[in-house]
């Protein structure tokens, strides 16, 4: 999988100690871009498996070149100087990776303020905080790409309501996250002129994370973090002019596109994405 086609970009992508953002950071380094990681710690989470010094082992083992930075992005100073970290250590950023999350269900009548809050701050305030910093670098420079991780829970839910409408609690999580769909359309309106492209990717179903397994059944089939990882380069990778504004979901898209995915552990070519029967049936295999 690894080639130079990234060569001489700079990409931060948040919430790269584990999970969807430590395969985005890998699949972003396999093509020749210096990824800075950024988490609350450098070490061992309370909360999660998963830290920053084994995602910057496994990319320098793949012959990548990983900086980790520590940021607690609930925390304004740390959050607002991050970019700023970046652009001392680096000089420039060619790529944003909107991913670190934390997702907080809860049945609205029962939701504590607190869940509220960091649903808004980790799905939309960082989005727009981290993207307000890096635009100026990015236009200085001529060019950039903004990647935001959606979600298909953004999708409308279908009459008659399953269990996880009525039940699961992510009515405000699937709400943030339609939000963050209209910010990047939007935004990607306004920096199409600068050269900047703004796309969302999202799971077309659920991929298992220590953050997210929680809330998804032991026996629900997940799909490899590998699909959506490809995405996200292929988002990129392109100018605005060429591609802005989309909505991707991760295996619908792959397939789509017929993008050659390969495992991230073993570099074996993984199968033309499946669209289950269980996917939303208004994903858009396209992208919208």
């Amino acid at each position: 999988m690894s080639d130079s086609s990234l060569q001489g970009r700079v990409a931060l992508v948040t919430g790269a100690s584990r999970g969807i953002g430590r395969g985005i950071a890998r699949r972003l380094a396999l093509s020749g871009a210096q990824v800075f990681l950024t988490a609350r710690s450098l070490k061992k989470s309370i909360a999660f498996e998963g830290t920053l010094e084994e995602t910057v082992s496994l990319v320098e083992q793949a012959g990548g070149r990983a900086v980790p930075l520590a940021a607690d992005l609930e925390k304004p100073a740390e959050r607002d100087a991050l970019v700023g970290h970046v652009l001392d250590q680096a000089g420039r950023l060619d790529i944003l990776v909107n991913n670190a999350g934390l997702a907080q269900y809860a049945p609205i009548a029962e939701m504590p303020d607190a869940y509220f809050e960091q649903t808004i701050d980790h799905y939309l305030r960082v989005p727009f905080k981290l993207a307000q910093a890096a635009i100026p670098a990015m236009r200085e420079q001529g060019r950039g790409w903004i990647v935001n991780i959606g979600s298909v829970t953004a999708q409308r839910p279908f009459k008659p309501y399953d269990d996880f409408a009525r039940f699961g609690g992510a009515t405000v999580y699937a709400a943030i996250k339609a939000a963050l769909n209209r910010f990047t359309q939007g935004l990607a309106a306004e920096l199409e002129n600068d050269d900047i492209a703004v796309n969302l990717v999202a799971p077309s179903t659920a991929i298992s994370t220590p953050g997210a397994d929680r809330y998804v059944p032991a026996d629900y089939p997940t799909e490899p973090v590998e699909y959506l990882a490809e995405c996200v380069y292929e988002m990129s990778r392109l100018p605005a002019r060429e591609r802005t504004g989309l909505l991707a979901h991760s295996l619908h898209y792959a397939r789509h596109a017929k993008l050659a995915c390969k495992g991230l552990d073993d570099g074996k070519a993984l199968p033309l994405a499946e669209i289950p029967d269980y996917a939303h049936p208004e994903v858009m295999a396209a992208g919208e």
